[in-house]
């Protein structure tokens, strides 16, 4: 296994205060200046997986305005809000619990969210081995389950608040927890045994079976989410108006510019869309920001606890 190339919260940290003790200029999207574009780990967390998946649409706008951007792979989801937060970031690629967790601390505004097949939706899921007792979230207590990232919407979020509100305790009822830090890793603990089911949306699954890590007739769905809206890309709010516009503009317009193909319109999960919206609706958001209210301080830190003992 290659070893990670994440960028660290604290190295990032470091670097920004040596680049603000030489002077540095605030990035304006030049040669010199690149607009900075940060991405949640969503699928295997590394420069090859989501940067992959993102670098081609930000080439597009990149060839279409003349803007340039540096991409970087945040070592967690927290990680990409603290640095949106921080001032590290220009851009950023977030789920939509990150998103609303960076947008309530003022830090993050909506640019564009993809549209595939005429909609901005995508689901959560809970998945099982094909031949698993197991046919729904109920029957996983005593079982051995996988989440992604504590702060992700589609790993994590939607399924234990779905457990939540069937009356389980998931740190209680579960008998083993394994947070894995993403989606294609808790499928993968699927795949080799470790678990009894893995939590990952549907976008992440079709991803995996694209690459040849799951054999799809191997698996089946256990739980399935009410539509979530796509994982946002969103602006520093500290942006200049005039640069928030030219942003919104080339993504509204990036499917029709001259020179770029349908095949550098990408997504979450690295899919293909049609298009991007810049008009989506932030009150969009209220679904998975009410999920999020119902995973207290007190509820993490006990699956937090769970997932320690092994």
């Amino acid at each position: 296994m290659k070893p990670s190339r994440l960028i660290p919260l604290a190295l990032i940290l470091s670097s920004l205060l040596a680049a603000g003790q030489a002077g540095a200029q605030v990035a304006d999207g030049s040669e010199a200046r690149p607009l900075r574009v940060m991405l949640i780990p969503a699928d295997g967390g590394t420069e090859s997986g989501t940067k992959a998946d993102y670098e081609p649409v930000f080439n597009a706008i990149s060839r279409s305005t003349g803007l340039k951007f540096d991409l970087k792979v945040g070592q967690s989801y927290s990680a990409v809000v603290e640095g949106m937060c921080s001032q590290l970031a220009d851009i950023a690629f977030f789920g939509p619990v990150s998103y609303v967790q960076a947008r309530d601390r003022g830090c993050a505004q909506l640019l564009a969210v993809s549209v595939e097949k005429g909609k901005s939706i995508y689901y959560a899921g809970m998945f099982a081995k094909k031949d698993s007792p197991v046919s729904n979230l109920a029957d996983l207590k005593g079982k051995r389950a996988a989440f992604g990232d504590v702060n992700s919407t589609s790993s994590f979020t939607f399924q234990i608040a779905s457990m939540l509100d069937q009356g389980m305790n998931p740190a209680r009822d579960l008998a083993a927890l394994n947070l894995t830090g993403s989606h294609a890793a808790s499928l993968a603990a699927l795949v080799h045994g470790q678990v009894d089911a893995a939590a990952l949306s549907f976008d992440s699954f079709d991803k995996a079976v694209r690459e040849g890590a799951v054999d799809p007739s191997t698996v089946k769905v256990i739980f399935k989410s009410e539509p979530i809206p796509n994982p946002p890309l969103a602006m520093n709010t500290k942006l200049p108006e005039a640069l928030k516009t030219r942003l919104k503009e080339a993504f509204a317009g990036v499917h029709q510019a001259p020179g770029i193909t349908p095949e550098m319109i990408r997504g979450y999960g690295g899919a293909k869309v049609q298009r991007y919206d810049t008009t989506f609706s932030d009150d969009e958001f209220a679904g998975p920001a009410g999920k999020m209210a119902l995973l207290t301080d007190e509820v993490k830190s006990e699956i937090l606890k769970k997932s320690a003992q092994r």
